[in-house]
């Protein structure tokens, strides 16, 4: 049964590649037959069923588009130009599929060129665009969201054509417009012990905002230092402060249990009519179990303040946690008594924690995966 499928697969995929064309030529995909035929007479410069093929799709590819050229020249619709450029390109890079294969211009000859229609077409889209543009910013001072739908407007014009006009300083004016400054504070901390843990919190804060690809591309973070040497008047302020955090809160638990073997083992021996013969019996031992958990946690408080009016315009409170143990154990018996978990356990030590550095530097980051996920949150869209 796999074997037949496996020929079936195979025969598809051999008719797939060997095809002409002819299937997509005959349901109206113009494109896909000339695609199909040029990769064919690639392969096979004389295969007789793709020539016929190309012979009869290219034209009606091209003819095809400038149809829709047409069209679209004739409605009435917003950035319709753009539409018929799109066209232009489609010729366009058929033409180049054509070209690259001389098996297929013997076919053909050499096709029409469309380059002056494109460009015209460029430019008829490019002026549409800048004028939605320059209408958008005369709102812009005023309205973000305008602003930030001229720099979408010049954005497509400096596409389509990059040198048309001063689209260059239409650009930096209107993104300068869209864009909003955040300056991120200093995180606080109020204890000199966990200065170089939160120098490291700090750092993975910094590295996030100044290198994640994903926030968006209208919102510019600063740390205070950049800041005020560039005399920046911030549209925010992110406030990052400790509220409360306990390092190395410990708690020991010690347990002591008699502890009984779940089958009879042999304890001994013992003479019947003068043979010895084996005694068993179940066996205790006396356990003594330890647990060791040093806990560290805190509450970091977010906040994001307009510094213009400076009232809070958002605010969280975010909690991490982090708890290190270590358990041992010892016994009095015999150790057939305990099972292989109680006896591995017996076999480890009790372990000095981590230094409050590291225990601090623990309980942060689970704040600083909500921090982050927090920030893209309320700016992704900003």
């Amino acid at each position: 049964m796999i074997k037949r499928l496996f020929a079936i697969a195979l025969l598809g995929y051999f008719s797939f590649a060997c095809s002409s064309g002819k299937k997509a030529l005959e349901q109206g995909n113009y494109d896909e037959a000339v695609e199909t035929a040029i990769g064919r007479l690639q392969k096979s410069p004389t295969n007789t069923k793709a020539q016929k093929v190309l012979k009869e799709a290219f034209p009606a590819a091209v003819n095809f588009h400038l149809s829709k050229v047409e069209n679209w020249r004739n409605s009435q619709e917003q950035f319709r130009w753009e539409r018929v450029v799109n066209e232009y390109k489609q010729i366009h890079a058929l033409t180049d599929e054509l070209v690259n294969c001389q098996a297929c211009l013997k076919v053909t000859g050499t096709p029409r060129r469309y380059f002056d229609d494109l460009q015209n077409s460029k430019i008829f889209a490019a002026d549409e665009r800048f004028a939605v543009g320059l209408s958008a910013m005369k709102q812009a001072y005023d309205n973000r969201q305008a602003a930030k739908d001229a720099f979408y407007n010049f954005s497509v014009v400096e596409q389509l054509i990059p040198t048309y006009k001063d689209i260059k300083s239409k650009l930096d004016e209107s993104y300068e417009l869209a864009s909003i400054d955040v300056v991120v504070e200093q995180v606080s901390v109020n204890s000199p012990t966990y200065a170089l843990s939160n120098e490291y919190f700090q750092g993975k804060i910094n590295e996030f905002l100044r290198t994640n690809p994903k926030l968006n591309q209208f919102v510019r973070f600063h740390s205070p230092e950049l800041a005020e040497q560039n005399k920046l008047k911030p549209d925010h302020v992110i406030r990052l402060q400790f509220d409360d955090f306990i390092v190395g809160q410990t708690y020991v638990e010690t347990n002591t249990n008699t502890v009984t073997s779940k089958d009879s083992v042999k304890v001994g021996e013992t003479t019947v009519n003068g043979k010895k013969i084996a005694v068993f019996n179940k066996v205790t031992a006396k356990l003594t179990q330890s647990r060791k958990a040093v806990t560290s946690k805190g509450i970091l408080d977010f906040q994001v303040i307009d510094f213009k009016t400076k009232q809070k315009i958002y605010q969280d409170k975010i909690a991490g946690e982090f708890v290190w143990v270590n358990e041992w154990g010892n016994f009095n018996g015999d150790e057939r008594a305990l099972t292989k978990q109680q006896l591995s356990l017996t076999r480890n030590k009790e372990l000095l924690p981590p230094p409050p550095q590291q225990l601090f530097t623990e309980f942060t980051k689970p704040i600083y995966d909500q921090i982050t996920r927090k920030i893209k949150k309320y700016y992704e869209n900003y």
